[in-house]
């Protein structure tokens, strides 16, 4: 294969700048609109599209009485834009919305804690000084004022828990990192104002939730249909000016369902989600999605009126913020996940790949590659604008139901098992027999793959726990890592012992000065993972091969070695990664024939090591746990 040179490297150069371009053009809005400027055009195909969207959930008649709210929030929205903003998308190219260099840092906003001015100014100081090179994305749990659910039982949209900081700090990232914000926009806190007018029988607000009389209004055959994500019942009586309520809370007696059936509440969450593109937002993550749309005698889940208004959604962002992407979190089978991609062009640019974590942890756990090979070597993204989330872990824990239909119910079983051993918790959902069934398992990454007190080497345990979390970077898509697994940090029993929060076990404070401390020592975990899992995150945001439209080809050559062949979306760039699974020294033959290029000598970015083939094929040895990531030496 030869190296990359004259119209293909122009070709690369091109596309870098161009990635540059897109992400210089998401700036902070002005504060104040700027109506001495002309108001934005909407093309008519654009208009009618949006219209079409509205008639579908309201009828033409409520469709064309909203247009007009519809279009001034669009307004108002567009008057905010800087001038060096205006007209600058007209040469974006979607298909490099997200590259080989996106790899996003999930944290909330207050787990890291210095000696700065807010928490959030001491993330800012932690990711400036320690993430150089390998995180260019944060995504900072909801961050607002809330009363319950570590943030996402939220008080207030539009303020900055001041607990953690405020607007100013939030912005003063923008200019370092992409941001994804959090769109909790299925629910409300029962304290928020919203909720609180309804409860004062404020008439505008009576229709923003779905509500009942009594209990029994929701009738039993009603009931069994709906999907449920908790154990809770799904009505909550609340005491309102006109006595007793019964309102729809999927989650928990504090989280207040929105009735989108109520046009207004559609108008005043796009004014959210606009303001939040206004702050700096260059992703929006839709929070619980899944649910957005309620109509009993149906499973609630899934609607297409759902899909109709995360459509809308992009849409309008396509028109005023078309550089803004969306992302659905629905952890739900994976075929009803990666419905949210819509036909590729027409609903969200990235879905959480929720059947990762777990079909990780069971090919650590079975040491065997196998069903995570298939079912990869089927995963493919519905177009070049649209991109997998791969993430491992995250601040509530792995999710069990997205593998369903992918691992038998013994090995989910096994899962669990071994899990539990490992420490882990296990949260659970009613299933459609009205069973408990296991729906998510609570634990922190690096306890799922070590023993609490083994006796293994740290160095060893180390080795294994990067392994695990390689396979999230050599996949199609785009990387995510919550910041607990940056620093290994244990399970937090003490936490869920004392808040009786499964998921708190994985929310531990983190302190700066005692990161500093460990990072001193080379031989710590902390210092272990910081080199070796960091320097592979930077290792693979220069490698062209690695970016979300490259070619992927899961090659199983053995149930010992998780094998990928990366190719560049202009094929001129081959990666084989290779990641032994196992804690024993693995042979590997790799035959020319599937590599789809006739070069013989390759050589490991990660090592250094060179690599001759022989009659026709590759002989490699990993020891346990190895990664290799093998390109053509003449590149």
């Amino acid at each position: 294969m030869a190296a990359v040179k004259g119209s293909a490297q122009r070709e690369m150069t091109d596309k870098s700048n161009h990635n540059k371009l897109f992400k210089a053009t998401h700036t902070v809005h002005n504060q104040e609109p700027d109506y001495t400027r002309s108001l934005i055009k909407i093309s008519s195909d654009d208009r009618d599209r949006m219209f079409d969207r509205l008639s579908m959930l309201y009828g033409e008649t409520v469709a064309r009485a909203y247009m007009p709210e519809l279009e001034r929030i669009l307004q108002v929205y567009y008057a905010h834009k800087p001038k060096n903003m205006l007209g600058n998308y007209a040469g974006l190219d979607p298909e490099e919305r997200f590259t080989e260099a996106d790899v996003i840092l999930i944290t909330y906003g207050d787990i890291f804690r210095g000696e700065e001015s807010s928490p959030l100014a001491a993330l800012a100081k932690f990711c400036d000084t320690y993430l150089e090179g390998t995180i260019n994305t944060l995504h900072i749990l909801p961050f607002f004022p809330y009363s319950s659910d570590k943030g996402f039982s939220i008080i207030d949209f539009e303020t900055v828990d001041p607990r953690l900081g405020n607007w100013q700090d939030i912005e003063d990232l923008e200019g370092r990192y992409q941001l994804m914000f959090d769109g909790v926009i299925n629910h409300v806190s029962s304290k928020s104002r919203w909720f609180q007018e309804f409860l004062n029988g404020n008439p505008y607000y009576w229709d923003f939730f779905i509500n009942f009389t009594s209990p029994a209004d929701l009738t039993a055959a009603q009931r069994r249909m709906i999907f449920r994500p908790r154990t809770s019942d799904i009505l909550t009586e609340f005491q309102s000016i006109n006595g007793p309520i019964h309102v729809w809370t999927t989650f928990s007696n504090d989280q207040i369902d929105l009735n989108y059936t109520n046009p207004d509440v559609l108008m005043r969450v796009i004014e959210i989600l606009l303001m939040y593109v206004r702050h700096g937002a260059d992703i929006i993550r839709l929070d619980a999605v899944t649910y957005l749309w309620v109509e009993p005698g149906t499973r609630c889940v899934h609607l297409e009126q759902t899909h109709e208004i995360v459509k809308l959604f992009r849409d309008l962002l396509n028109v005023v913020a078309p550089g803004v992407a969306l992302i659905t979190e629905t952890n739900v089978p994976h075929e009803e996940n990666i419905s949210y991609f819509g036909n590729g062009y027409d609903e969200t640019q990235m879905v959480y790949n929720f059947a990762l974590p777990p079909l990780v942890l069971h090919t650590f756990y079975k040491q065997d590659a196998t069903a995570l090979s298939r079912w990869a070597g089927s995963v493919k993204a519905p177009s070049k604008t649209t991109s997998f989330f791969n993430f491992l872990d995250s601040h509530d824990g792995i999710g069990l139901m997205a593998v369903k239909n992918i691992l038998k119910k013994e090995d989910i079983g096994l899962i669990i098992q071994k899990a539990k051993k490992h420490g882990a918790y296990i949260s659970y959902k009613t299933g459609e027999d009205g069973r408990e069934v296991p729906y998510e398992i609570n634990i922190t990454w690096f306890s799922a793959l070590n023993y609490e007190n083994s006796d293994e080497d740290i160095a060893f345990q180390v080795k294994r726990f990067v392994a695990s979390r390689i396979i999230a970077l050599v996949l199609q898509g785009v990387p995510g890592i919550y910041l607990h697994s940056l620093i290994g940090t244990r399970n937090d029993i003490e936490a869920v012992m004392e808040t009786n929060s499964k998921r708190d076990i994985n929310r531990t404070i983190i302190y700066g000065k005692s990161i500093e401390e460990a990072l001193k020592d080379p031989f710590s975990k902390i210092s272990r993972i910081d080199r070796e899992l960091g320097r592979l995150i930077a290792l693979r945001t220069k490698q062209r091969a690695f970016h979300p439209n490259g070619e992927q080809h899961i090659l199983e050559l053995s149930p010992d070695i998780f094998s990928v062949l990366r190719i560049s979306p202009e094929g001129e760039h081959y990666i084989l990664a290779l990641t032994n699974v196992t804690d024993r020294v693995c042979q590997l033959e790799v035959p020319l024939t599937v590599l789809r290029t006739d070069e013989t000598h390759w050589h490991d970015i990660v090592s250094g090591m060179e690599w001759m083939a022989e009659n026709q094929k590759l002989y490699i040895t990993l020891q346990p746990y190895d990664v290799i990531w093998l390109e053509p030496f003449n590149k």
